[in-house]
């Protein structure tokens, strides 16, 4: 039976990586990601909840926070969905944990490395498209670091590109991560077949652990429960969001329909009022052709102009100036009340 535990949900991960006894895990996961660096020997873990520097600071509150022999501080978290400000949080938290190091009567030159890891189930980064994302501080013209002391990795899960079929020809931190992202789908032998090697072997027991002892497997299930809350409320705010988009698109869709039109009719009114006055006053007088000519071309204008949004609203074929030109008052009005009917049935 699979193990049915998920190393993402924060309780498991911080039973994997935030304790003395396992203390094995973190340092295999903290070598693995830094590949090519002094090898951390041994870890002590710190107090996750770091006191504020000052009156107005903020609390610092990590997942996993631990110091090696050299003292470097190692900040470790994992996040299901990413917060706003995800990458500035991420930044701060590790400058933050630098400036802690340095205490009263020291130099600069004393400050230990502060190096965070966080394992993202999602991205924060898709083009490219890396399973492993390094962050330092660099000048852009060079990749030389201006310092190791800042570090900053995110591992994200949805870019690993490794199976089952793949994974003993993986590289390290592909095997953790695959390990992170499907033990929960697997026996603790599967996974003692697939990951042979005795960090993971101790992983899979860490997890068999949890799904086995009552206390552990109700405190995993209530940090289970809260990330679902937690997802089922970032849904619905974006449906919400994008409901409440939709509805004032239409608004404002509608009311730019509306004065397009409007100013459409008066223009083609105006032209074809003076047209037909024209025309018309040289029969019964220019004077009172013109006036009669104008105020006829402007109800036809609006008429018009009033077709035309109903149109588009009703979706229908829109009529050219020549169509409509070739209709009388009377014909308009009666287009329009035609119109008007099945907007308000469709509305209805």
């Amino acid at each position: 039976m699979a193990l049915g535990i998920d190393p993402l949900v924060d309780y498991a991960f911080k039973m994997l990586f935030g304790r003395t006894d396992h203390k094995m895990l973190t340092i295999s996961l903290i070598n693995t990601v830094l590949d090519g660096q002094p090898p951390v020997t041994d870890v002590t873990f710190l107090n996750t909840i770091q006191n504020k520097l000052s009156a107005d600071d903020k609390y610092l509150i990590l997942d996993v926070l631990a110091e090696d022999v050299l003292g470097r501080k190692f900040n470790i978290e994992v996040q299901i969905a990413l917060p706003a400000g995800m990458a500035e949080r991420m930044a701060f938290y590790t400058a933050e944990t630098w400036i802690r190091g340095l205490r009263e009567g020291q130099n600069y030159n004393e400050l230990r490395p502060s190096i965070s890891i966080c394992v993202l189930a999602g991205s924060l980064v898709e083009q490219p498209a890396r399973l492993h994302l390094d962050f330092r501080l660099r000048d852009l013209s060079s990749p030389r670091p201006l310092t190791e002391h800042l570090q900053i990795h995110f591992l994200q899960l949805n870019h690993l590109q490794v199976t089952a079929d793949t994974l003993y020809n993986a590289s390290p931190v592909e095997r953790w991560c695959w390990f992170l992202r499907y033990a929960q789908e697997l026996t603790t032998e599967q996974l003692t077949l697939l990951l042979p090697d005795k960090e993971f072997t101790e992983a899979a027991k860490v997890l068999e652990m949890i799904a086995q002892t009552p206390e552990q497997l109700q405190e995993y299930n209530a940090r289970l429960k809260a990330r679902r809350d937690e997802e089922a409320r970032i849904i619905l705010g974006r449906q919400q969001g994008l409901e409440i988009g939709e509805a004032r698109g239409i608004e404002i869709g509608e009311a730019r329909g509306i004065e397009i039109g409007e100013a459409r009719g008066i223009e083609i009114g105006e032209a074809r009022g003076i047209e037909i006055g024209e025309a018309r006053g040289i029969g019964i007088g220019e004077a009172r052709g013109i006036e009669i000519g104008e105020a006829r071309g402007i109800r036809r204008g609006l008429l018009q102009g009033q077709i035309l949004l109903l149109q588009q609203l009703l979706r229908l074929p829109v009529s050219t100036d020549e169509q409509l030109a070739a209709f009388d008052l009377d014909q308009l009005n009666h287009m329009l009340t035609q119109m008007q009917q099945q907007l308000n049935h469709r509305d209805a």
